[in-house]
């Protein structure tokens, strides 16, 4: 026997714990709409994020190499950042690829949407594609953005992922969703 189907609960009063440049952090309280029972959880309230697959004319992947704070180690993955309020994704994609690596490319493809983390963040992470990528902008990072840039062929930088090498979830959810655009392209050539 199976058993019932989840309920969504009522969202109730929410607090703030803290706030940041990046999120805020709240106690928001819930209730089951069945059982009635009331709790609280911490929610990360994050504005929505962009990761974008940049795919070079002659078939490369342009990747970034920075250091993470919260992992406290360097992070080999596809280019993104903060999608700013009001922001269409896909326009924050292409700004965050040309801000962070100088490469601008298009007509820009939106991959898709994921929720990183839905257990305690309400966000999203959009997922964009930019072909015919070019090295032609100048680099306009952030105060505390340093980045390695790289591009690497389509099938090292899948290996890398299944190896190991390439850990940010992110990261392989754009990977994941640029697979059936590159076997496409592939069997064009």
């Amino acid at each position: 026997m199976n058993p019932p189907a989840p309920q969504r609960w009522e969202r109730l009063a929410r607090r703030s714990l803290a706030v940041t440049r990046i999120l805020e952090l709240t106690l928001t309280g819930f209730r089951h709409p069945v059982r009635r029972t009331e709790r609280e959880f911490v929610v990360i309230e994050a504005p929505d994020w962009v990761n974008v697959v940049a795919l070079t004319p002659d078939r490369q992947l342009v990747l970034v190499n920075q250091f993470r704070y919260g992992s406290n180690e360097f992070s080999l993955e596809v280019p993104g950042g903060v999608v700013e309020r009001g922001e269409d994704p896909v326009v924050a994609g292409v700004r965050e690829l040309e801000e962070e690596t100088g490469f601008v490319g298009g007509p820009p493809v939106r991959l898709g949407t994921v929720r990183p983390n839905p257990a305690m963040q309400n966000n999203h992470c959009h997922l964009v594609l930019v072909p015919d990528a070019r090295p032609t902008a100048a680099l306009e990072w952030d105060p505390d953005e340093e980045f390695e840039i790289l591009t690497l062929p389509v099938e090292e930088a899948y290996a890398r992922a299944y190896r190991g090498e390439i850990t940010h979830a992110m990261a392989l959810d754009a990977l994941l969703l640029f697979r059936p655009h590159w076997e496409r392209i592939r069997s064009q050539a």
